[in-house]
């Protein structure tokens, strides 16, 4: 199937967004045109088609230099003050209230709490607020083509980007997201919306963008996906004596300690879990001290969505924040 509805439509009659997304920017490259070659031999693409729409996408140097310096890089007290503000928390209970059933549907179908999905739209969009405005296929080429620590990864999304486009009859120069390519209310990579979007009305969409029944279940779904256990703890802080933990805080994000083994290594574990839970030890630095912290599977769940230990303690933190300040709140 071709693109032909989707995008020869629009770019023979001449509609580009602006008059400076008409411009040719990306050369004729090898990568570019292996590429190519690869979605017209795999996915069957019209190579004419790709060739003319390519004409049209350019490559980003404040992409480049943003994704230099993400706000992962932060210390955490400095990350957390950018989320957990009054104004995200209130933000939070408002969507909430004005988004209570699709959210209680979701939560009930998936398992997914559901002030764990609006934090997550919440830290991701401000609620869809703050959504991007680069166009996907310029942040996607940009980091594939000009990014090479980077460009497998982006060369991998920007194939789930065409595909997307191609299955969903949208045209490749419309939609717009982050600087990394990230799209919609939820800021999905095209890989996570080809695998975990949800059409929960039933209108024959997947609509990221506008929807936020299909939001909500889109996130809730991806949660499930990815092994959330419902009604599990997510983390809770520890203290430690001494400095026999301190090795564990290396290695990977995921859940690598018996409780036995956390009590073995003089760390407090008056928290009250279920024998078999797992918890990864956290480190989290404060202004004038650090704090330390067990994460079990459900944070880890948070972490795929984004694999920075910050984000998914703001992820956390903002949905207890929203839950206590709606509670508190409430009619």
């Amino acid at each position: 199937m071709k693109l032909k509805n989707t995008l020869r439509r629009i770019l023979l009659s001449g509609l580009c967004l602006t008059a400076v997304s008409c411009t040719a920017t990306i050369k004729e490259t090898d990568s570019r045109d292996a590429f190519i070659q690869q979605m017209v031999a795999t996915h069957q693409f019209d190579e004419s088609e790709l060739n003319e729409l390519f004409q049209s996408v350019q490559i980003k140097e404040n992409i480049l230099k943003t994704i230099s310096k993400p706000a992962e890089g932060l210390p955490w007290y400095k990350y957390r003050n950018i989320f957990l503000t009054e104004s995200r928390i209130d933000g939070g209970v408002k969507f909430w209230r004005e988004n209570a059933h699709a959210l209680a549907s979701a939560e009930q179908q998936y398992g997914v709490p559901a002030e764990i999905v609006v934090a997550i739209i919440g830290v991701e969009t401000l609620y869809g607020q703050t959504t991007g405005n680069h166009r996907v296929i310029d942040a996607l080429s940009t980091l594939a083509f000009a990014y090479p620590p980077r460009s497998k990864f982006f060369l991998g999304e920007l194939e789930n980007f065409l595909l997307l486009c191609r299955d969903e009859h949208i045209n490749p120069l419309e939609p717009t997201g982050s600087y990394a390519g990230a799209m919609g209310i939820p800021q999905f990579m095209p890989s996570s919306f080809r695998n975990y979007a949800i059409d929960f009305d039933h209108d024959s969409r997947r609509d990221i963008w506008h929807n936020n029944n299909d939001v909500i279940a889109s996130i809730a779904n991806y949660f499930a996906q990815h092994q959330w256990q419902p009604g599990r703890a997510i983390a809770f802080p520890v203290k430690a004596k001494g400095e026999k933990h301190k090795p564990m805080l290396k290695g990977d994000l995921k859940p690598d300690l018996t409780i036995a083994e956390l009590q073995s290594l003089d760390v407090d574990t008056s928290v009250s879990l279920p024998l078999n839970s797992k918890i990864k030890l956290l480190i989290f630095e404060q202004e004038q001290n650090e704090e330390l912290w067990a994460a079990l599977d459900n944070f880890y769940v948070i972490t795929r969505y984004n694999h920075s230990p910050l984000y998914a303690m703001a992820v956390y933190q903002l949905s207890q924040a929203i839950s206590n300040k709606k509670a508190s709140t409430y009619e």
